[in-house]
């Protein structure tokens, strides 16, 4: 992975935050305004419409052409389940279905194991309102994803088994900009603070 500073700044002080429009079948999320989408500058070098998580500022861009980005807060995988790499979104779901990993049954069955012929999509469901997957040219799917949560208090946060959490409303804003085959890169992580 090439260029593993992204140096982002907010745009002029008169930069306002973007809410997304309320989905009819989401509650609406008492997200702070810190956390709401914002629109910002970016160094050069970026390709356009590209995901890049940076996980030791809680944050996903969405890169657009003119250095510019869309900034979403996102909640990230808990020490040991973050992986970095490079991936391109290799399938897109709506309210999709879940099921837990083996290796997450097997590390909390306590919670998981009820859950081990799936879920159906829904509110309840941790994978929220839209997925988008993640897939290697070398090994396919990767079981990571960028998807929704109806948990506000996880963003920001380390809390997930690996993947990349947004608010439902805004992962459903961002799923209708993300075309399939659009390369994420996932940063290392380097000083982030467990939840």
């Amino acid at each position: 992975m090439q260029r593993r500073s992204l140096l982002l700044s907010a745009l002029a002080a008169a930069a306002v935050p973007i809410r997304a429009a309320a989905h009819p079948a989401l509650p609406a999320y008492d997200v702070p305004e810190e956390f709401l989408p914002l629109e910002v500058s970016i160094s050069e070098g970026f390709e356009p419409y590209e995901i890049h998580v940076r996980p030791d500022e809680f944050a996903l861009y969405w890169t657009l052409p003119e250095q510019r980005a869309m900034r979403y807060t996102v909640g990230i995988g808990r020490a040991g389940l973050y992986h970095s790499g490079e991936f391109y979104v290799g399938a897109k779901k709506e309210w999709p279905s879940w099921t837990p990993t083996p290796d997450m049954i097997e590390r909390q069955p306590e919670i998981y194991s009820k859950y081990e012929e799936g879920l159906p999509g829904g509110l309840e469901n941790p994978l929220g309102a839209r997925a988008l997957y993640l897939f290697t040219p070398e090994g396919g799917d990767s079981y990571l994803r960028i998807h929704g949560t109806n948990n506000p208090h996880t963003i920001g946060r380390a809390v997930s088994n690996g993947c990349a959490r947004l608010v439902n409303d805004q992962i459903i804003e961002l799923y209708e900009r993300v075309p399939m085959d659009t390369r994420v890169v996932l940063y290392p992580k380097n000083h982030v603070h467990e939840a």
